[in-house]
């Protein structure tokens, strides 16, 4: 029986358990909020995993994108790169790739770590329609429904469906217009098969038949964002607001079905809309856990667009956004490398705690405990609490100071040794 079931069943699974445990909650906590579907716990029956909840009154988490692209096909880099994105602390992974062989490359990355993994099953089906046919607009129904099904097969635990695009999302995108253009490739995909063959888009047209093939394989679905703006001069645009309603009707039908469900949000809004974006989502699905693409405050970071997105991705998390996706510098320039995930990756578990520790007093003590150990000028307990430990070191070592309880930033006169000497301040 499938998480969600037992939840709803008042029955606390080992999985509850371990969640609970990681979190600091009490397993009831996480029932309740497994049956309300407020919180998602991602599995498969074909893959352990290690276990991540994510939802209200959870850390928030942080997801890691890697994958080839037509370009660049280097199985063994996407490999490292999952595994480098592991060890920074990513919670997930989403393997997005567009080149090469799809399920070889997802299986090895699948088998290469024990995060839960995400995908897009709609790149598979139009890239293979384009290599057989010599369009995307040659897709079927059934490359659809085969490419979701192989990738759950894998032991997929969670995948992006753009299940809110249709007519009436269309008919608002060229309505309105934009100013930044349709920077989704699910998006962009979906829309030019639907205006082509002047058909529904068969995700939400035959939105029971792809919940089944989800339950049947405990796939948790997160809501496709296909009308997320590229630029902040677009963002809650009436196409983006039309795709979250009906996302959000479909993440609850999905629930009700007995299939966990996130919704997943835009990717470039300016700051003062950030706040906005996550309490519309938040009322419109329920409470749902939100996954939010960045986001990116500004679109002038080129080459810094991780630093950007930290900015945006800080307040979404303390207005309740429970999922991050990463940005790494690399954004909108070039495929990331191995140097750029672990950046994207560090730079969004900062993030996400900045936005943790609003919302969560657990996130706020490690900050306390951090500051306790400066002024006691504690070193080892310093690199113990810091995100990366390796780096606190590594740069302290690298101009080691004279006095070793101090620092070269201020070395005779340190402010804490020098108070420190002559009374006790620490509490």
């Amino acid at each position: 029986m499938a998480i969600l079931q037992d939840a709803q069943n008042g029955k606390i699974t080992e999985e509850m358990k371990i969640v609970a445990a990681d979190e600091g909650v009490s397993p009831e906590f996480i029932m309740r909020g497994l049956a309300a579907g407020r919180i998602v716990i991602p599995t498969s029956p074909y893959r352990d995993v290690k276990l991540c909840g994510i939802g209200e009154g959870l850390r928030t988490k942080v997801n890691a994108s890697i994958g080839a692209s037509s370009d660049i096909v280097d199985v063994d880099m996407e490999i490292q790169k999952a595994q480098a994105a592991q060890k920074a602390g990513a919670d997930t992974l989403m393997e997005l790739g567009t080149g090469g062989d799809f399920l070889d490359i997802r299986k090895k990355v699948c088998d290469a770590i024990d995060l839960s993994v995400g995908s897009v099953p709609l790149y598979q089906a139009f890239i293979t329609a384009a290599r057989r046919d010599g369009s995307i607009v040659h897709m079927t129904e059934d490359d659809l429904w085969s490419a979701t099904e192989e990738q759950a097969k894998l032991g997929t635990n969670f995948m992006a469906i753009h299940t809110g695009i249709n007519q009436v999302t269309l008919d608002r995108l060229k309505f309105q217009g934009r100013f930044g253009g349709l920077c989704s490739r699910g998006g962009a995909f979906m829309s030019t098969w639907m205006l082509h063959n002047e058909k529904e888009n068969p995700l939400f047209e035959q939105v029971d038949y792809l919940i089944e093939i989800l339950k049947e394989h405990d796939v948790t679905l997160s809501t496709g964002n296909g009308m997320r703006a590229g630029a902040i001069a677009d963002a809650t645009d009436r196409a983006q607001v039309q795709e979250l309603i009906i996302n959000a009707e479909v993440a609850e039908k999905a629930h009700q079905a007995g299939v966990q469900a996130i919704v997943e949000g835009p990717g470039h809004v300016p700051l003062d809309m950030v706040e906005t974006n996550v309490k519309l989502m938040k009322a419109m699905s329920n409470n749902k856990p939100f996954y939010m693409l960045g986001p990116l405050v500004s679109d002038i970071g080129a080459g810094r667009d991780h630093i950007v997105t930290a900015i945006g991705a800080s307040t979404a998390a303390a207005a309740g956004c429970d999922f991050l996706c990463y940005v790494t510098p690399a954004e909108h320039l070039a495929l990331p490398n191995l140097e750029d995930v672990i950046e994207g990756v560090q730079t969004s578990k900062i993030a996400a705690h900045v936005g943790d520790t609003i919302k969560n007093k657990a996130s706020r003590d490690v900050d306390l405990a951090m500051g306790r150990a400066r002024a006691k000028l504690d070193w080892e307990a310093q690199y113990k609490l810091a995100l990366d430990p390796e780096l606190a070191r590594c740069v302290r070592d690298s101009r080691a100071p004279g006095d070793e309880d101090a620092c070269t930033m201020c070395g005779d006169f340190c402010a804490l040794k020098i108070v420190n000497e002559s009374y006790d301040l620490c509490k």
